[in-house]
């Protein structure tokens, strides 16, 4: 595959296999590039292949063929809305889906010079317990999976409430740098590669939402990400008084109902460092959870406890700025800290940081607060993102407070803080268990105790919030498993299978 993405072997074997009948039911489509700026989804029913042009920073889109049903038609970004709609709905068929950006983020993609012959979707309804997945599952491009929450309150942000609206994740890194003031990056370019001379970071594919800003300055902003959080689940337990501090930053702002799209693939790394840097995946550098380096004939993996703490190695800096870059841009002398996030680029704290200097940070008590006792004991995953997210709180706490570990601290112009417990949850229950209901109920609790510190530090009125995820979550359906892979070996078809879903055509010799 070249700089351009363009498939330089035939993918048509491997088509021919993955878009039979029997794959129907966990393939959703099949995604290539099949020349430059061209490209196709086929689905078992139908295919389409679409263009893309520039026009100033960015790119506008027309469809060259249709053949049977377009699988990327539906782009709807209202499509399941609310808890109700979607547990109406679930492991909705492709023909009653809908994939919010669809031609944009697919065809990002395939800039990266490391993208997949083939990306593989999978349907709504797939559950990968075959490959030890989860009964909650995100990665795929539908409306459910890729709706993440998007909540912002606070100094220089106006209060216009719970509003029906969509933005993109990449939005709000550009949107924050507004909010803050952050001067315009020198040679910074956009969406299509080109100068634009507004950006307030390196690479700006997104847009500030400049309509949601009074035009203040905040003296800090805080910014949450509530790893894989459903955003209809978390509003309607926000509504109904189960989150009681997420009531509270909603109550101080606007609250987008239609959420935040994450960038293709829906998943953790690609799009925690999209939301930090305003940028795609295959623009910022972390082209998935793991993937294939063909130059280096080496498989790279960012997303695993083993290298959570050195991924920011792939980060493409300078051409590529965190929010942490572009403050410090501004402002030399302030002070930024991030919490719990393997994005860290340019953070003067880091709690990866510390890992990567030998500093592992203190263990918890074996007994937590906000840490529900029925779920903590019995379910692993849980009792890690518990356990997790009380440090990353000492951490932010400590922080706020001044004084932590034994040193001062200045009050950080920009603090960032993942909490991880719900993505555990998630994952091991779905988006509509108890469980998932309880990590929320948590998580709310420990960003209470953030909000508490931001109080005692006399600066909460002084402060603008906003919240998101990396992705949304979706319950998928335990009666559908199985595993295209296995069809392509049986097949004898040499690849490679990254990710569980980018496929790299390989040469069997």
């Amino acid at each position: 595959m070249d700089s351009l993405g363009v498939v330089d072997r035939d993918p048509g074997a491997a088509l021919t296999i993955l878009l039979d009948p029997a794959l129907d039911p966990i393939v959703e489509m099949v995604l290539v590039a099949d020349g430059p700026d061209t490209y196709q989804a086929l689905s078992h029913n139908g295919r389409v292949r679409f263009r893309r042009h520039a026009e100033g920073t960015g790119w506008t889109y027309t469809v060259d063929t249709v053949d049977g049903h377009n699988p990327l038609a539906d782009q709807a970004t209202d499509r399941f809305v609310g808890v109700e709609a979607e547990r109406a709905s679930l492991w909705p068929h492709r023909t009653a889906n809908a994939y919010p950006f669809a031609y944009e983020h697919v065809a990002q993609l395939f800039d990266h010079p490391c993208a997949p012959d083939l990306c593989v979707v999978h349907s709504a309804a797939h559950n990968w317990e075959d490959r030890g997945g989860h009964r909650g599952e995100h990665g795929s491009l539908d409306a459910v999976q890729s709706r993440a929450p998007f909540i912002i309150g606070g100094r220089g942000v106006r209060a216009l409430g719970p509003v029906a609206r969509v933005c993109q994740l990449i939005d709000v890194a550009p949107t924050i740098a507004a909010l803050m003031g952050c001067a315009p990056a020198e040679g910074g370019i956009g969406l299509n590669g080109s100068p634009r001379d507004d950006a307030l970071l390196a690479r700006q594919d997104g847009d500030p939402m400049l309509d949601l800003l009074d035009g203040s300055r905040p003296a800090m902003v805080l910014g949450l990400l509530w790893d894989g959080t459903n955003p209809n689940v978390l509003y309607d337990m926000a509504a109904r008084g189960d989150a009681p501090n997420i009531s509270r930053l909603m109550s101080m702002g606007t609250t987008f109902l239609h959420g935040a799209i994450a960038s293709l693939p829906t998943v953790t790394l690609a799009n925690h460092t999209a939301v930090m840097t305003g940028a795609h995946p295959a623009h910022h550098g972390i082209l998935h959870n793991a993937w294939y380096d063909r130059a280096r004939a080496q498989q790279v993996i960012t997303n695993s406890a083993a290298t959570w703490h050195t991924s920011m190695q792939f980060l493409d800096h300078p051409a590529v700025e965190t929010l942490h870059h572009a403050v410090h841009r501004t402002w030399p002398d302030a002070f930024t800290a991030s919490v719990n996030e393997p994005c860290d680029a340019g953070a003067d704290f880091s709690t990866f940081g510390l890992v990567r200097a030998g500093d592992r940070p203190t263990p918890p008590p074996p007994e937590l607060p906000h840490a529900t006792e029925r779920f903590v004991r019995p379910v692993k995953d849980y009792r890690w993102g518990s356990r997790v997210d009380h440090t990353g709180v000492e951490q932010a706490t400590g922080l706020l407070s001044g004084h932590w570990r034994g040193q001062d601290w200045p009050l950080p112009k920009f603090l960032w803080v993942n909490f991880t417990l719900t993505d555990s949850a998630f994952h091991a229950g779905g988006p509509h268990s108890e469980i998932a209901a309880a990590s929320i109920r948590d998580t709310d609790a420990r960003l209470g105790d953030v909000l508490a510190a931001v109080e005692a530090a006399g600066v909460f009125d002084d402060t603008a919030f906003f919240l998101v995820a990396d992705h949304g979550m979706e319950e998928s359906n335990p009666d559908v498993r199985g595993d295209w892979g296995d069809s392509l070996r049986q097949a004898g078809i040499a690849h490679r299978d990254e990710a569980f879903g980018f496929i790299y055509l390989t040469d069997p010799t």
